[in-house]
C-alpha cells in the first residue's frame, strides 16, 4: 500500500496494511489485516473474545508493537511518525486506567495538555457536561462507580480533540444511561468530522450505528461490508406458518423445501435466502395448498446482524478445520 500524504481530504482516517502480530510465545494475535477507514465513518469491529479486536487497535495506537506491517492515522505512520499519529488518535480502552486520587477535572485537563493542547476551560467544561461529570468535577476517581469512572475515560480520550477516536468495548458492563449517552456522544462526533472504530459485544450497537461492519475471528479480517449491505447479501428470512391443524410430521411432499417442525406441531417453519432467484416460498404455499394443510397466520423475521456474525465465524472455523 502506498503511503497516503497527510492532511488531504482524500486521506483516509486510518489506513492498515498487513499489520500482523505474533507474540513471543507463538501466539499468532493478527494475520496480515488490510483495513482502510475513511473520514467521518462509524466503523464498527465485531469478534468473539480473542479474536484480535483489542490487538489491532493497541497496535494502531502504539501501545502494542506489530510484528509486521504498516498503520497510518490520517496519512502519518504510527510507528515512524508516532507523535503526529498519536496526536490525532483517542482511544477509550476496555480497562481502566486512572489516577485514583486525581480529581476528574484534574485528570482530564491534564491528558489534554499531555497531547500539547493549551488550555481550554470552556472546552472542558462543555465535556464533562456532555458526559453528565460536571457535578462530579471536584470528586476522586476512587470514589467514583464504575460507569462513572467509564466516562472518565471517555472524557480523557477527548480532551485533546481526536480527529480518530477508537473505542474499546465502551459500554461493556455500564448502566443503560452510559450506553445511550454513548451513543448520543458517538452521532455527535461524526457530525464534526470525527472518525469513529468500535469494538463491541452488543451486536444491537454495530447494527444502529455503524456505516461499515468488519467481522474478525482468529486474528484475521473475514469480511468488512457495509451494515446495510451485509444485511442484504447475508441476511436470511424465516417464515413461520401457523398451522390450522398440527402435523405429526413433515409430509414427503415437502421434503425440498428444508422445513422443520415448531410448537409441538402447530408451526412449520421455513428458512429461505433473500437473495437467491428463487425463495420457494410460492411454490411451498401451493404444494401446501394441494396437500390440504392450511395455516391461520404466517409471519416473516429477518436474520439480525448476531445471527450473520455467528454464521460468519462458524464458516471461518470451519474453513481452517475442514
Amino acid at each position: 500500500m502506498t503511503q497516503p500524504a497527510p492532511d488531504t481530504p482524500a486521506t483516509p482516517a486510518l489506513a492498515i496494511s498487513g499489520l500482523a502480530k505474533t507474540y513471543a510465545s507463538g501466539v499468532v494475535a493478527l494475520h496480515a489485516v488490510d483495513l482502510t477507514v475513511a473520514r467521518g465513518e462509524i466503523f464498527a469491529l465485531l469478534g468473539p473474545n480473542g479474536a484480535g479486536k483489542t490487538t489491532l487497535i493497541n497496535a494502531v495506537c502504539g501501545i502494542v508493537t506489530p510484528s509486521g506491517g504498516s498503520a497510518h492515522a490520517l496519512g502519518h505512520d504510527t510507528r515512524t511518525d508516532y507523535r503526529s499519529a498519536r496526536r490525532l488518535i483517542g482511544l477509550v480502552p476496555q480497562e481502566l486506567h486512572t489516577d485514583a486520587f486525581e480529581t476528574v477535572l484534574a485528570t482530564v485537563s491534564f491528558s489534554r495538555k499531555l497531547f500539547g493542547r493549551s488550555r481550554d476551560d470552556a472546552f472542558i467544561e462543555k465535556l464533562l457536561r456532555d458526559l453528565t461529570l460536571w457535578d462530579k468535577r471536584d470528586a476522586k476517581i476512587m470514589e467514583l462507580s464504575g460507569g462513572m469512572k467509564r466516562r472518565v475515560m471517555i472524557a480523557k480520550a477527548l480532551s485533546h480533540e481526536p480527529e480518530l477516536l477508537f473505542l474499546d468495548e465502551p459500554t461493556a458492563g455500564v448502566d443503560v444511561d452510559l450506553r445511550r449517552d454513548m451513543w448520543e456522544m458517538v452521532r455527535g462526533l461524526r457530525e464534526r468530522g470525527v472518525t469513529i472504530v468500535l469494538t463491541t459485544h452488543y451486536i444491537e450497537e454495530a447494527e444502529e450505528m455503524a456505516d461499515r461492519v468488519g467481522v474478525i475471528a482468529k486474528g484475521r479480517l473475514i469480511i468488512v461490508e457495509e451494515t446495510r449491505t451485509l444485511m442484504k447479501k447475508l441476511g436470511r428470512k424465516t417464515l413461520t406458518l401457523n398451522l390450522a391443524q398440527p402435523l405429526g410430521a413433515i409430509p414427503e411432499a415437502l421434503a425440498n423445501w428444508n422445513l422443520a417442525l415448531a410448537g409441538d406441531g402447530h408451526e412449520l417453519v421455513y428458512e429461505f435466502d433473500t437473495q437467491a432467484e428463487a425463495t420457494g416460498v410460492p411454490s411451498l404455499l401451493r404444494a401446501m395448498s394441494d396437500l390440504d394443510i392450511g395455516f391461520k397466520d404466517l409471519n416473516t423475521k429477518q436474520s439480525s446482524l448476531e445471527d450473520i456474525f455467528v454464521d460468519l465465524v462458524h464458516e471461518s472455523a470451519a474453513e481452517k478445520h475442514p
